[in-house]
């Protein structure tokens, strides 16, 4: 569904009575009836997001065990998911028909919905640590169990985990001393007249030029909600409850995974952050 754009079970089940292609990839057999639409929800809802969670860690685990490296940066930053709901009449916080969904920061404004966490390998754009949560929890909150989770990802792959990069909304104390090495910037208010790095309004870095150099990566993570949101469904959320956005979102990043690793076992790893190279 993610990768062809597919918008409803429903409709995935009429293509999975035409489509040759995608009965074969669904080991349906050639005369067979394709999958219904009760039996492709049923699937979704008892997979659950704890065993794509898993799933994914596992093959990304194999994935950096072919890369050979020793050391692997992780970058942290959240995105927006918009909630399937209008906000509650008598509470604008929460949402109406979806009342998990929160209201919190999105861009320069507010709107309802979730975040999606993630720490990310700058240098394959590979996800190392995903986690769902309502819109209005703090970034800081859910760094400890991002960088945990990345941390035993790559100890099962043989790979220490280097630098943490963030912007500055990850600037504090707690989170700095969750690594040895981070590449944080400090707000305007922390450590005054000190050389360290900060960003200004124009989004410029400034500081010592390795450090600025280093900070220079945390853009690339964008590249990867790039991907999930425009090649990959999560922009359009067509489900509600913290769980299933959970679900909705966690199947999106397992595409980009999935890209990587059929991009390597063609011998094309330059195609691997090319998803329009499989979307035929």
């Amino acid at each position: 569904m993610r990768m062809k754009a597919i918008r409803s079970l429903r409709e995935l089940a009429r293509i999975l009575d035409v489509d040759n292609r995608i009965r074969r990839l669904c080991l349906v057999k050639k005369d067979e009836k394709g999958y219904t639409r009760s039996v492709l929800s049923r699937f979704t809802h008892r997979v659950g997001a704890e065993n794509l969670r898993l799933i994914i860690e596992e093959k990304v685990v194999t994935l950096l065990r072919r890369s050979r490296v020793e050391e692997v940066d992780a970058v942290l930053d959240p995105s927006f998911i918009k909630a399937r709901s209008i906000r509650h009449p008598y509470n604008g916080r929460i949402g109406l028909s979806d009342p998990d969904a929160r209201v919190g920061r999105n861009g320069r404004g507010y709107g309802l919905g979730y975040k999606l966490h993630v720490a990310v390998d700058p240098k394959r754009i590979l996800p190392l640590a995903i986690l769902v949560a309502p819109a209005n929890d703090n970034e800081k909150k859910h760094a400890p169990s991002l960088v945990e989770r990345a941390r035993n990802v790559l100890e099962r792959a043989g790979i220490r985990l280097g630098r943490l990069i963030g912007d500055s909304q990850f600037s504090s104390g707690a989170v700095r001393g969750l690594v040895g090495d981070s590449v944080i910037p400090y707000t305007s208010n922390q450590r005054r007249g000190e050389d360290v790095l900060r960003v200004d309004r124009r989004f410029r870095a400034h500081g010592p030029e390795e450090v600025v150099a280093v900070y220079r990566r945390r853009p690339l993570v964008e590249s990867a909600f790039s991907f999930l949101k425009d090649q990959y469904g999560l922009r359009v959320n067509n489900v509600r409850g913290l769980v299933n956005v959970g679900v909705y979102a966690l199947l999106s990043v397992l595409c980009v995974v999935l890209n990587r690793e059929a991009a390597e076992n063609l011998g094309r790893p330059d195609k691997a952050v090319s998803p329009t190279f499989f979307n035929v």
